[in-house]
């Protein structure tokens, strides 16, 4: 028995074959409603039958899907799979790790990146100051929404319900700087997503500030954070330009390396251009 030959392409028409098809899964996973076979056909240029051949080819690999009693095509999960392969072998701690030395070279103070759970930002890495006295975090500890510059610029881009869900609850006090306002709360985080970082002057613990900027994955969703963190006679009410410049930038070139792209930035959320 014989193998059927493989036709192949001029490479001009393959290329297109490929630039075709991954047009096609972009769109897709842009807009979870989907798209049919005229839609996308007319979307991109070229006859239905010729895209209705790209998409019965993506399907048999699996990569998009169509569900049944549907005229309309879908990501599938043989690409939600390989999504999250490629999001596992790009690590927020070993990418922040060089910019993190780098920044506290710049500037002397301590560098931490937390990422967020549910009740707060977890320290995933530090790199001490170099200063005599030591400031800084416990390395895994988790810092509160309300009172911490990580957690109230993570809190500020995390979704509307995780916000509701902090709003309403109880705001423990630890100093007197601390917010424990939920409309006092609201407007911070509003001003925070205006800037793109956020402060937290005596407000865990007197004498101590912290500067946090955000960390943006591939989907444009929040990764991180970054912060500088010391006494409050090195970081000031408000920090200086050049120390909130250090800042966010460090939190751009991590969101980079994390594949995050927005070519015209919302207002607040760091650009990587």
């Amino acid at each position: 028995m014989t193998m059927p030959k493989i036709l192949r392409e001029p490479v001009g028409e393959g290329l297109q074959a490929v630039t075709l098809s991954l047009q096609v899964l972009e769109h897709l996973a842009e807009h979870p409603q989907g798209g049919g076979v005229t839609e996308l056909a007319n979307m991109f240029g070229t006859s239905k039958s010729r895209m209705h051949r790209h998409l019965r080819t993506l399907v048999e690999h699996g990569y998009i899907m169509q569900p049944e009693g549907s005229d309309r095509y879908a990501i599938g999960v043989r690409l939600v799979r390989l999504g999250r392969l490629v999001s596992e072998n790009i690590s927020l701690v070993r990418e922040c790790g060089p910019i993190m030395r780098d920044l506290r070279e710049r500037l002397g103070q301590t560098v931490v990146v937390s990422q967020m759970e549910a009740k707060g930002v977890r320290v995933v890495a530090t790199v001490l100051g170099n200063a005599s006295i030591e400031i800084g975090v416990r390395h895994a500890a988790l810092l509160n929404f309300h009172s911490t510059a990580q957690g109230k610029v993570a809190l500020a881009f995390a979704s509307p319900e995780l916000q509701k869900e902090t709003l309403r609850s109880r705001l423990e006090m630890f100093t007197s700087h601390t917010i424990t306002s939920p409309v006092v709360l609201r407007e911070v985080l509003e001003q925070i997503r205006a800037q793109g970082w956020a402060t937290s002057p005596n407000e865990s613990l007197l004498g101590v500030n912290a500067l946090a900027a955000p960390i943006f994955d591939v989907t444009g969703s929040l990764a991180g954070c970054i912060a500088l963190i010391d006494s409050i006679q090195f970081i000031g009410d408000p920090p200086s330009d050049e120390q909130i410049a250090e800042v966010t930038t460090a939190a751009r070139k991590i969101s980079a390396a994390l594949g995050y792209v927005r070519e015209t930035p919302a207002i607040g959320i760091p650009s990587v251009a």
